[in-house]
């Protein structure tokens, strides 16, 4: 019989960190770890107007490391255009060197779906490698055949317990799903790792942490998370 520890190494593949914390915050030293699958940098909601000297010394260290870092950017649920968006990206590749997108409030509605095609061609005819699309729930479908990564849950362990996935995710690779929890103490972490594995969601984050953003330093269980997701060989 599989035990949790063991049933959640088949499906969950990797870690994807919102690291939105400030370029002097000591957790940083933590994230120059190559098996992680990404790494959000969020400069000051988004990449801000200046180039920061502290968030590109650290992307410089982050990449020279093997980290793959995003670069986050807000899309307010299609309410900014495609031109706003890949000018954001274009500096946070001049400023800091980052090919990854991280687009955040994401619409999961049809109607919204070619805005966002139009989104995504012009950030890869701009040279963005990879997009994620953060909709914090399942979206409609048709969002799955236009990036790299989707994630369908951002939340509070409390409604994470009730998360079901839909049966058209079901039939994707696990990698292609991330979900994102956080208030979730220590004592639940492992359930929540083995349940995004159940939910067919091979990238994860769970946090300890809570309030208006629980994104801003790592949770104090991470290095056992690390072991989980991560196990020796």
């Amino acid at each position: 019989m599989l035990t949790k520890t063991s049933a959640l190494r088949g499906r969950v593949k990797t870690l994807a960190v919102p690291a939105y914390f400030p370029a002097a915050a000591v957790d940083w030293a933590a994230l120059a770890d190559p098996r992680l699958g990404t790494v959000v940098l969020n400069v000051d909601n988004g990449v801000g107007g200046v180039r920061d000297r502290g968030f590109a010394v650290l992307a410089h260290r982050l990449a020279a490391a093997g980290v793959p870092l995003a670069g986050y950017v807000d899309t307010a649920y299609g309410d900014r255009s495609a031109r706003d968006v890949e000018e954001e990206m274009t500096r946070y590749r001049r400023w800091y060197g980052i090919r990854r997108a991280f687009l955040d409030q994401v619409s999961a509605l049809p109607g919204h779906v070619l805005q966002y095609r139009r989104v995504v061609v012009g950030l890869r005819s701009r040279g963005t490698s990879y997009v994620v699309l953060n909709h914090g729930v399942y979206p409609d479908p048709a969002y799955a055949r236009l990036a790299d990564l989707l994630v369908t849950f951002e939340g509070p362990w409390s409604a994470y317990q009730h998360v079901r996935a839909p049966a058209w995710a079901m039939r994707m690779p696990a990698e292609r799903f991330c979900h994102l929890v956080y208030a979730a103490p220590q004592a639940v972490l492992a359930r929540a790792l083995a349940r995004a594995g159940r939910r067919n969601a091979g990238v994860v984050y769970v946090t300890d942490r809570a309030g208006a953003n629980p994104w801003n330093g790592l949770p104090e269980y991470y290095s056992r998370e690390l072991s989980l997701v991560y196990p020796e060989r």
